[in-house]
């Protein structure tokens, strides 16, 4: 299987199954000189992880990184970073009714296609718990963004079913399990995932990322463009269905007079375009939506047909998210925080000697 890395100067590889004996990945393009230690990853992982609350999958996994390459004497050295955790908590027995069959809207049936093996073990390679590793290289490009630039990563949860955040306010986001603005409707959103998952039924959400203190200046006119990177990477999350930066989809009903981000000496006056401008950064937050779509492993009886051509009926038991969105907000943050690193780098690698062109506009306040 190939494309298991992404990023140029900043490389990210990851491999392993969801039920396989551990998963892992090696950070290659780090610079050297970042103190780092594994107890750096915890509260990452912890905020992606599965079993926290009662309102995801119940699979409780350590997650405990091993550094095994690529740190000396608690600092990077230059050379690949290699990150390894390993699997405690797999139930493969829970899949053995379905070795047979094709899960209605899950990758089975297309890796069935291209590879001629079925590996129906959690999902094996198209599982979730992939995204561990993204997250834990990303605890590496959090840290090194903030120290060398001052950018921020953070997101939150946007929509959820028909529920939106009726207010907002960042300081909420981390006092609840779903990353939700707006702590008061929290009581409405442990009733409805509740009433959910009685039905056996899921439903799809929207996790909204956003980059502060990016300076203008990141990304290539064309091929390299920010933001298609950052498309590229945040629809490579499982489940996302749909990714927009800035406005997205909304820019169809505005006027180019509302939509354009006018420019004043104190700065810009708007930010629809989300802080990219021709593929480079303009020193605005930068900011992206992902939609994911209803988790496809559900109680509800579906149809499907089997590896011999037959009819058949699908059943999908074990331990999965009645919203898979509760806990991607720190998915999404680790492929912005990644690829925001990657065009870092090759914004110095290039351009570095390049000093502050003027006019130079200040970005747009923070929200």
């Amino acid at each position: 299987m190939s494309s298991n890395s992404f990023g140029k100067l900043f490389c990210v590889t990851t491999f392993g199954e969801s039920h396989g004996p551990a998963i892992g990945c090696v950070v290659d393009g780090c610079p050297p000189g970042l103190t780092i230690d594994a107890a750096e990853f915890r509260t990452d992982l912890d905020r992606r992880a599965t079993g926290k609350s009662r309102y995801t999958s119940q699979r409780h996994e350590a997650d405990e990184v091993e550094i095994l390459s690529g740190v000396y004497e608690g600092k990077t050295t230059g050379t690949p970073i290699a990150l390894l955790i390993r699997n405690t908590d797999q139930r493969s027995k829970d899949y053995g009714e379905i070795a047979q069959t094709f899960r209605p809207g899950h990758a089975d049936y297309t890796y069935w296609q291209k590879y001629g093996i079925r590996d129906p073990r959690g999902g094996g390679r198209s599982s979730a718990r992939e995204t561990t590793m993204r997250v834990a290289a990303a605890v590496i490009a959090k840290k090194w963004l903030t120290e060398r630039y001052g950018v921020r990563v953070r997101g939150y949860l946007a929509q959820i079913g028909e529920i939106t955040p009726e207010g907002f306010d960042w300081d909420a986001v981390e006092e609840n399990p779903f990353f939700w603005p707006a702590a008061a409707q929290v009581p409405v959103l442990e009733s409805y995932i509740n009433a959910l998952r009685k039905t056996g039924d899921s439903v799809g959400a929207r996790v909204n990322v956003v980059a502060e203190g990016v300076p203008p200046g990141w990304g290539e006119p064309i091929y390299g463009k920010l933001d298609g990177d950052l498309a590229s990477a945040l629809m490579s999350i499982n489940a996302v269905k749909g990714v927009e930066i800035g406005d997205g989809f909304a820019a169809v009903t505005q006027r180019g007079s509302e939509h354009r981000d006018e420019m004043r000496l104190d700065g810009f006056t708007s930010n629809h375009a989300g802080g990219i401008l021709g593929g480079i950064s303009s020193g605005q937050p930068v900011t992206a939506s992902i939609v994911l779509k209803p988790t496809s492993s559900i109680l509800i009886p579906g149809h499907s047909v089997n590896l011999a051509g037959e009819p058949a009926e699908v059943v999908t038991k074990g331990r999965h998210d009645p919203c898979v969105g509760i806990r991607a907000t720190p998915i999404a943050e680790a492929m912005m925080a990644l690829v925001l690193m990657d065009h870092a780098l090759r914004h110095r690698a290039q351009c570095g000697d390049v000093g502050v062109v003027e006019p130079r506009i200040p970005g747009q306040s923070p929200s």
